[in-house]
């Protein structure tokens, strides 16, 4: 609105001079009348500088001292040739045109020099304008959160490493006293879904302060330099709001390692993180500002990022054991019509490896499920179904298309993998056997549901490979190495990911010793891929040959369960153990 303002004035104000000068034009004294005669005289002593010849009865001229003078237009032949002989300018455009011309050029140059202006200052104006908007960060504090740690459930000892960050916020004077410094950032890392988010929310409730929440891929920008603009822009905002919390979700897409690489060690993201560390080691101490990253890759993250007076504490926010799991379990049921029959610590036995957010995702299940229903309440069935949706997916409702040798195949594969962790691995629960497809894409499964542990065992590990590979050799025992079928390729994958774990991670290797291949190979150690691989193979081969002598040695139990698979579709664990322990007793029987 300023510039077209601006616009129409300097277009008013050539409008204004160009008038003048017409009025002046016409105000000006007339041009000397003079004879035919007089004009051939001054003609003959060089007085006349110019003549405009046109096609009239008026000939106009100009005297050499700028004076205009008006005679008779001869008309004749070869006029033009004798004044130019006199050495005389001949014009053949008249005076007036020249000076409407003049008028013309000077609205037309007026008119173009303003809106040259007026683009150009609009343009550089815009590019201000859009460079600002990208190196400003749509960041605003939520204020009060709500959340508390009332709302946190299963992670007691990350609220335990973290309740004193809410102490030192709200009372920093306190710690002044003892010449304590606020601790200024807190990594919390761990697996997705563990509650990292809500720990953040948390803090900030309970401290009372803003809580300002954005994500590590807002300052990832191409363009240079805007990275490290949002991150000024952000602690800006919060230093005008005192006290708060900055929650920086997956900090590793800004806080990466820097190294020289191929890419150079002057790029975006550099200069994103060079920020944040500088904003970071700018805090005043005792501030009451905090900045807490969340991340499921510590190892990928910049060590000047993990130093003391930057994230001072870094806290792992992991899977919740039984007891967690309860608690959660609980806290979410806390507003659903739950039925007396579930058992809520059943459910946390069941759901090992769960998340907080898969527990939550298990319970909506429920709940949706019991709507359908419109029961009124949730029941034990309920939640038994939502597991295997958590899981495996929704079961096919259509299977009439699937072919009885893809039936076949399924039920002695999932068979295999039931029968082969009865053996190895009694301790696991094997809560459910079916062949019916989902809509994951899973043709069939085994749920296999091992202890709660805080560590892994080697014979675990060794275990769970076999546990995986045994539904590939119960389809080579049965139907023949030619058809075997490419339902094992996830079993594979799990398998291989394992074993490699096994090797270059935990050191229990033989060929391969007690080494961390993967520190190796950050180092560019690359010479023993090949070993690594050949030991893998043979591993793998041995252990493939192991379940395939069990599988062979108990063919009738694996029958067995295969039949029972393609009468009913579905076993319980009471159904398989109890098909095992009859046919096992049929076996010696005929021995």
């Amino acid at each position: 609105m300023h510039n077209k303002r601006k616009l129409i004035l300097g277009l008013g104000i050539g409008m204004l001079l160009i008038i003048a000068y017409l009025v002046f034009l016409y105000f000006q004294p007339g041009p000397q009348k003079i004879s035919y005669n007089e004009f051939l005289q001054a003609v003959n002593e060089g007085r006349v500088k110019r003549i405009y010849l046109q096609d009239k009865d008026i000939l106009n001229g100009l005297y050499m001292d700028g004076t205009e003078f008006i005679t008779d237009n001869p008309r004749k032949e070869g006029f033009k040739e004798e004044l130019l002989k006199k050495n005389i300018e001949v014009d053949e455009r008249s005076r007036e045109g020249q000076l409407m011309n003049a008028g013309s050029f000077i609205l037309t140059v007026s008119v173009f020099g303003a809106l040259i202006y007026f683009l150009s200052n609009r343009s550089v104006k815009q590019a201000q304008s859009g460079m600002g908007k990208l190196s400003s960060i749509s960041a605003h504090p939520e204020g009060e959160t709500g959340v508390t740690f009332n709302d946190v459930a299963g992670i007691d000892e990350v609220k335990e490493s973290i309740r004193d960050i809410i102490d030192f916020i709200k009372n920093p004077e306190k710690y002044v006293r003892y010449g304590a410094r606020l601790p200024r950032g807190v990594i919390l890392y761990g697996p997705p879904g563990t509650g990292k988010t809500l720990v953040a929310k948390a803090v900030a409730g309970e401290a009372g302060v803003p809580f300002y929440a954005v994500s590590g891929s807002d300052f990832v920008q191409i363009y240079v330099g805007v990275g490290a603009g949002r991150i000024r822009d952000l602690f800006k905002k919060a230093r005008e709001s005192g006290k708060c919390v900055i929650f920086i979700d997956e900090i590793d897409a800004l806080g990466k390692k820097r190294d020289a690489g191929f890419e150079g060690g002057n790029d975006e993201r550099d200069q994103t993180l060079n920020a944040l560390l500088a904003e970071m080691s700018g805090f005043k101490d005792n501030q009451g500002i905090v900045v807490i990253g969340a991340t499921n890759r510590l190892d990928v993250l910049d060590p000047a990022l993990l130093r003391p007076g930057r994230f001072d504490r870094h806290i792992e926010v992991g899977l919740p054991d039984v007891k967690g799991r309860y608690e959660i379990l609980k806290l979410q049921c806390k507003d659903k019509p739950l039925s007396k029959d579930v058992d809520l610590y059943a459910v946390a036995q069941q759901t090992v490896y769960f998340s907080g957010a898969k527990l939550e995702n298990l319970l909506n299940e429920a709940a949706i499920l019991a709507a359908k229903r419109n029961s009124g309440t949730i029941e034990p069935e309920d939640i038994d179904k939502a597991f295997y949706i958590v899981i495996a997916g929704l079961e096919k409702k259509d299977r009439s298309a699937i072919h009885t040798f893809d039936r076949r195949v399924t039920a002695f594969h999932e068979a295999g993998h039931a029968l082969i962790t009865r053996i190895i691995a009694p301790e696991h629960k094997v809560s459910r056997v079916t062949i019916i497809p989902s809509t994951k894409g899973a043709g069939g499964f085994s749920m296999s549901i091992p202890p709660d542990r805080m560590y892994y065992k080697k014979i675990d590990m060794e275990n769970s490979i076999k546990i995986a590979l045994a539904g590939r050799a119960a389809e080579e025992i049965v139907f023949g190495e030619k058809n075997i079928t490419t339902g094992a390729s996830n079993d594979l994958e799990k398998a291989t990911q394992i074993l490699m774990d096994m090797i270059t991670r935990f050191g229990m290797g033989k060929g391969s010793g007690l080494l961390s291949y993967n520190v190796l190979f950050n180092n560019g150690i690359r010479q023993v891929e090949d070993e690594i691989i050949r030991e893998s193979r043979d591993i793998m081969n041995s252990y493939y040959t192991a379940v395939r002598n069990i599988l062979v040695q108990n063919k009738p139990i694996l029958e067995a369960v295969a039949m029972a698979l393609l009468e009913k579709e579905t076993l319980n664990e009471y159904e398989l153990d109890q098909i095992i322990s009859i046919t096992r007793e049929e076996m010696k029987s005929s021995a």
